[in-house]
């Protein structure tokens, strides 16, 4: 993957706009296989192919434990979503809805289309070395292929209606996206009221573990119940690659 141009206006600010492919924060799955633990987990990434070399050697790897961010004068993150029809996969290492053309997210000048999102079980990222039960991953592109991604924390507490709606209709078999008849589902849905957030400069956080990813990072959790914390646990106890080092990197937060 090529690493976007970075937009002059942002590195007055020390931040960096660049790209992210749109599975998982996560790549498509590839050759060689990849998990998330013993022989073929995180530590051994590197080693598994040429094309992940990234992942053993890169300086700016996601996820990270967001510590010292900076508040700047960000732009509002501006998300108009619409409701679709629900298209839902269990690709093997997470639980993933994918979703047509026509919804987007805004930051500033420049407009990303929203191409899926997915969960991890436990959050990826970590906030001043406090992690969540969950966390979503938001996936979007503009039109020139830079992408961007927006993680929303999900923490145990009241049940979520709109997970339920997603959780009811986890395909059984796995690799094989199934479209559900008469089920619609709208992202919206998802995010926090308070729009606050973190943005970093990282990476995919699976295999190839590719930099030039912006992550959005809200910083208000949404909730779900401990019952469906337990059903996506079910099927994926561990899908969280460990925190990577920061390795100087800035973190801008909005005020």
């Amino acid at each position: 993957m090529k690493n976007p141009n970075f937009d002059k206006g942002y590195f007055r600010l020390g931040v960096m706009c660049i790209m992210l492919v749109p599975v998982s924060a996560s790549a498509q799955q590839t050759s060689p296989h990849w998990s998330y633990s013993g022989e073929e987990g995180p530590n051994e990434w590197g080693k598994l192919d040429s094309k992940y070399a990234a992942c053993a050697s890169g300086k700016t790897q996601s996820p990270i434990d967001i510590r010292d961010a900076k508040k700047a004068n960000l732009p509002a993150l501006k998300f108009d979503y619409n409701s679709v029809p629900l298209s839902i996969i269990d690709n093997g290492h997470t639980v993933q809805v994918n979703y047509p053309p026509g919804s987007t997210l805004t930051v500033g000048e420049k407009s990303y289309t929203l191409k899926q999102f997915h969960f991890h079980h436990p959050s990826e990222e970590h906030v001043n070395g406090h992690g969540y039960d969950m966390v979503l991953h938001l996936v979007h592109s503009d039109a020139d292929g830079r992408l961007a991604v927006v993680a929303v924390f999900l923490k145990q507490g009241s049940p979520n209606g709109f997970i339920d709606s997603i959780w009811k209709d986890i395909p059984k078999e796995k690799h094989k996206a199934v479209d559900v008849s008469g089920a619609t589902v709208n992202a919206k849905d998802l995010l926090p009221a308070d729009r606050g957030y973190y943005m970093f400069a990282g990476s995919l956080t699976t295999p190839p573990c590719s930099e030039g990813v912006t992550w959005y990072v809200m910083k208000t959790p949404v909730s779900l119940s401990e019952a469906q914390v337990a059903t996506f646990g079910h099927l994926y106890p561990k899908n969280a690659r460990p925190i990577q080092a920061t390795n100087g990197r800035e973190i801008l937060e909005t005020q």
